[in-house]
């Protein structure tokens, strides 16, 4: 019966971390974006992210926070949410759901503690501007 289930693979979706500028904190902070980069509009979006690791020995976690969109657009990206600094130094994991017509996605997105840094950035399409992707 599980050979039977197909599971469809994402793509051309991802996720990029971006360093913008923030009047509130007066200084550069990173935000998570989701970029759809397929031909096909993503209708009913769900967006649960968490924070986990260790740092000096102790095991931390974050509470879960959740996002939906209606849609987003093909070729288009959306602001997920900001990733505060303290969190850098941990795992960083969206798991992504929608629809492409009456298909069901998910995929998991992890960035990996440290991985968000300005020295692993690379362009972001669509963005056109600096920063760090996970596919």
């Amino acid at each position: 019966m599980k050979k039977d289930i197909i599971i469809p693979e994402v793509e051309n979706v991802f996720l990029a971390a971006v360093q913008e500028w923030s009047d509130d904190f007066m200084e550069k902070v990173w935000y998570a974006y989701l970029v759809n980069d397929s031909d096909f509009n993503l209708d009913s979006v769900m967006v649960v992210s968490k924070a986990f690791g260790t740092i000096e020995g102790e095991m931390k976690k974050t509470s879960i926070l959740r996002h939906a969109f209606v849609e987003v657009p093909s070729v288009s990206v959306v602001k997920i949410e900001l990733v505060e600094k303290s969190l850098l130094a941990l795992n960083n994991e969206f798991m992504v759901t929608f629809f492409i017509g009456n298909t069901l996605y998910d995929k998991k997105f992890i960035f990996k503690a440290n991985s968000i840094n300005e020295n692993d950035t690379e362009e972001v399409p669509i963005l056109f501007v600096e920063g760090v992707m996970v596919k």
